[in-house]
């Protein structure tokens, strides 16, 4: 148990030290996309840096919830704090249904307007570009390595980036040319696929939120049968608590089985359990069966 609460301190150090890194980034393009936002004088470059704030703010308040979900069980949270990261995932959500609806109302009521467009003015939001699939890519490859849902719904925001980006380009140079009609298109298109992206972070985190099952209660009742000295299941829970998994059961033995021997049942069911669901955090509740 302390090796993998070891383990666990180690994978949350690995996940800030990658919003970390990703916060850098997402400042350096902030940087960038004003710079070129005020030079051209394009609304919607000087809106996407808006949004690239948004981001930063992002990263600080995600790097704050995983300091926080690593506490330990207290009075007020007896289940711990891991809920925080499903929070964050939901939160996140939330901004990329907002930032869909905004970009297709923009697009929508958008104004015709002239803006410049240079040839260093480009290179830079290409490198920006560069940068956002870059990032979205690599964080998503952690996420799948560190099995963190935070990062995993922060790469999707990233990724959202990229789209909004490519946008923001295409509109910024049909604009400069006069097909401002394609610009709407291609931002209501975008703000489509964003609102699937969300769609999916939510269908992960409100089951987690909302306390359904994390573990099928039929297969673990079954587990839990197979143990002998087990006679009834009378009640199986199971719960998602960030990226792990807890369970809580009443089970029936013999009411004259000895205390010791009921002892030994229940440790032989969590190491089922354990073997079975990769679950660790175990409560088993023994009752005589009258």
């Amino acid at each position: 148990m302390i090796a993998s609460m070891d383990d666990k301190l180690l994978r949350d150090k690995r996940i800030q030290r990658v919003i970390l890194i990703e916060g850098s980034a997402n400042l350096l393009v902030l940087i960038a996309k004003i710079i070129v936002g005020v030079s051209t004088g394009s609304l919607a470059i000087l809106g996407d840096a808006v949004h690239s704030l948004t981001d930063v703010a992002n990263n600080i308040v995600a790097w704050f919830v995983i300091r926080l979900s690593v506490l330990p069980a207290d009075r007020e949270h007896p289940y711990g704090h891991r809920k925080f990261e499903t929070l964050a995932v939901f939160g996140l959500a939330t901004l990329l249904t907002v930032l869909a609806f905004e970009l297709g109302i923009n697009a929508i009521n958008k104004e015709p307007t002239e803006i410049a467009s240079g040839e260093w003015e480009i290179s830079v939001m290409i490198a920006v570009l560069c940068i956002n699939i870059s990032l979205a890519s690599w964080q998503r490859n952690c996420a799948l390595r560190l099995k963190s849902d935070i990062l995993l719904a922060d790469a999707s925001h990233t990724f959202a980036d990229v789209l909004t980006t490519i946008v923001v380009i295409i509109g910024w140079q049909l604009s400069a040319m006069g097909y401002l009609i394609l610009d709407k298109l291609c931002a209501l298109g975008v703000a489509g696929l964003i609102i699937y992206l969300a769609f999916n972070l939510f269908k992960r985190a409100v089951p987690i939120l909302v306390d359904e099952f994390a573990i099928n209660p039929e297969q673990l009742s079954q587990t839990v049968k197979s143990i002998q000295g087990v006679r009834h299941v009378k009640r199986v829970r199971s719960r998602w608590m960030g990226s792990t998994r807890a369970v809580d059961m009443i089970i029936l033995v013999a009411p004259e089985l000895a205390t010791e021997k009921a002892h030994k049942i229940t440790d032989e069911i969590e190491s089922a359990i354990e073997k079975e669901f990769h679950v660790t955090d175990i409560s088993i509740h023994v009752e005589p069966d009258n």
